[in-house]
């Protein structure tokens, strides 16, 4: 066996993979991340949904507290972006501009990424700063009550969001995107049912102006406390395809109730995976596929001090 064969190389330095590589690192294996710096956690301003943080935490401040906790215990973390993955006899092969990295086994926590409605980077980047902007009503719902609140989307996704953050605030004006809404009967019959009012688009973020966010929609400027979209996200399961393991139709990972891909040694966790999408389930995920991948290393070969 190559000396610097890993015991597990993990492809994402989110909340989930920080959480294995704290693990394996504490399991006395040999392990190293490698992170694109792309994490959904570093959009979070602040977050006060994280338990043990009850004045909030942003979501850089966790995963440098987490990086620093697995480089303690003998983790190294690296930056890059893996551009090739491949499973070779019983190890796997990884190149992200240093060379080929060899491991027994591979975690994949590559996460998903928001997309974003039509607006300037610069301000996309200061709405999320100063709360204008949010992607998630579950982990920041309660900082919206009773405001006035905008949610970017349509169709049932759409909908099914705007109805969520009425159980924060009256004032939920549903807008459509690219155009007219795109509503069936049912769709319209629940936006009904829970009050929501409705703008058709195209939509446009323009500015941030006495204290509240602009969305130009229908020809028209609308000023609101902040604005959700609700546009989906796209999956970061490239190389999960590339090398063969099993996805869903939207594109995540699938696994086994112990985070075991279709792939001999690859294993998948995070928001990469179909679930909750939240730190807290994203790091128990994190937990138990660590724990699943020392044991099978163990069953392959008896891990001894």
């Amino acid at each position: 066996m190559p000396e610097l064969t890993l015991d597990c190389l993990i492809i994402g330095g989110g909340p989930a993979g920080l959480t294995a590589a704290i693990y394996l690192a504490r399991f006395h294996l040999k392990v190293r991340v490698v992170d694109s710096g792309s994490s959904r956690a570093l959009w979070i301003p602040c977050t006060h949904n994280h338990a043990g943080y009850p004045a909030g935490i942003s979501g850089a401040d966790l995963l440098d507290r987490m990086s620093e906790q697995a480089v303690l215990y003998g983790c190294t973390i690296t930056s890059g972006r893996v551009s090739r993955l491949e499973a070779v006899d019983d190890r796997f092969e990884a190149e992200w501009g240093v060379g080929v990295v060899v491991a027994k086994t591979v975690l994949l926590a590559t996460g998903v990424q928001n997309r974003r409605p039509s607006i300037d980077e610069a301000l996309h980047e200061e709405a999320l700063a100063q709360g204008f902007l949010r992607y998630c009503p579950i982990c920041d719902g309660f900082e919206v009550t009773d405001k006035n609140v905008a949610v970017i989307g349509t169709s049932e996704r759409g909908v099914a969001e705007a109805s969520f953050l009425r159980s924060y605030t009256r004032r939920v004006t549903l807008i459509a995107p690219n155009g007219r809404h795109d509503l069936d009967g049912e769709a319209r019959e629940k936006a009904a049912l829970y009050g929501l009012k409705l703008i058709d688009g195209p939509a446009h973020v323009a500015a941030i102006a006495d204290e509240q966010i602009v969305i130009e929609a229908d020809g028209r400027p609308f000023r609101f406390d902040t604005a959700y979209p609700a546009l989906g996200s796209d999956t970061n399961s490239d190389l999960a395809v590339a090398i063969g393991a099993d996805t869903s139709t939207a594109g995540c990972i699938k696994v086994d109730s112990h985070q075991r891909t279709s792939i001999a040694g690859l294993y998948a966790a995070g928001d990469i995976v179909i679930g909750l999408d939240q730190i807290s389930h994203a790091m128990g995920e994190g937990g138990v596929a660590a724990t699943t991948i020392r044991n099978d290393l163990s069953e392959r070969a008896p891990l001894l001090r």
